[in-house]
């Protein structure tokens, strides 16, 4: 376990963190990562709806990320200056890792890979002969999870597909097969994402999906922008296909269990 003040914790894990307001009210002062020169990190997400002292002890008390993921998370927000914040915070990677071993997948999906640092954490999750097939759009961004594959030495069990998921995933094998799967991509897509992979989902497997609290504005039914993620939370919540439970860990991940 690791304690200490929260400027002591962002020297230790190479983060700076400043107060911003632009993204909650002016009461309810959000945290965010901003990135020193050495290793710059992603936003720590939770931070947004979460008191600072509380996100201070979650930080504290959560394994922080090797060197492989510090230097990924560098050069994410270099490469992508804006677009960075579509990577997982570091809390979220290690959860990540963590019920992947815990499940014992060993054929994962992920929709949406950006560049890559979720999907390092799910395949080193999987045993040495796993698998992750990764879908995305983008062959940029998708350049840099390639080269950080080969770095954290997952590349052998990574697969990756380019495309539309809609499209993509539905070329996969219409086989209860799938494991553990990671949904983090465009939130109208969601609802399609869900049950293309629901449709391959193993009893018992499980989906993991990101961004389902959108910096705590699901509960402000007056914010048009989060009636999106609002209706696939209904739409999970009353699947009786599943057992759920919508976690606050970094922008809300909602944990999906296949009966």
């Amino acid at each position: 376990m690791v304690h200490g003040s929260l400027p002591h914790l962002a020297t230790m894990w190479h983060i700076d963190l400043t107060i911003r307001d632009d993204t909650w009210p002016a009461t309810r002062p959000a945290w965010r990562c901003a990135a020193p020169a050495a290793v710059r990190m992603a936003p720590m997400k939770a931070f947004s709806f979460i008191t600072p002292a509380v996100a201070e002890y979650l930080v504290g008390h959560t394994t922080p990320p090797d060197q492989v993921l510090k230097e990924l998370a560098e050069e994410t927000l270099t490469a992508t200056g804006d677009d960075s914040g579509m990577q997982i915070s570091p809390e979220q990677g290690t959860f990540l890792t963590m019920i992947t071993q815990i499940c014992g997948a060993r054929n994962a999906v992920e929709v949406g890979t950006f560049t890559g640092y979720s999907s390092i954490c799910i395949a080193r999750g999987l045993p040495e002969d796993g698998r992750l097939t990764c879908f995305d759009v983008s062959d940029e961004w998708t350049s840099i999870a390639r080269k950080y594959w080969e770095k954290a030495r997952v590349a052998d069990r990574v697969e990756l597909r380019l495309g539309p998921a809609a499209e993509t995933l539905r070329e996969f094998p219409l086989r209860p097969e799938i494991d553990l799967a990671f949904i983090d991509a465009d939130k109208p897509g969601y609802p399609v994402y869900y049950e293309a992979v629901m449709s391959r989902l193993a009893p018992g497997g499980v989906i993991l999906v990101d961004n389902t609290l959108r910096r705590g504005t699901v509960a402000d039914y007056t914010d048009g922008d989060a009636a999106a993620m609002r209706e696939f939370n209904d739409l999970v919540y009353g699947d009786p296909r599943v057992t759920s439970t919508l976690l606050p860990i970094a922008d809300g991940l909602t944990f999906i269990r296949k009966h």
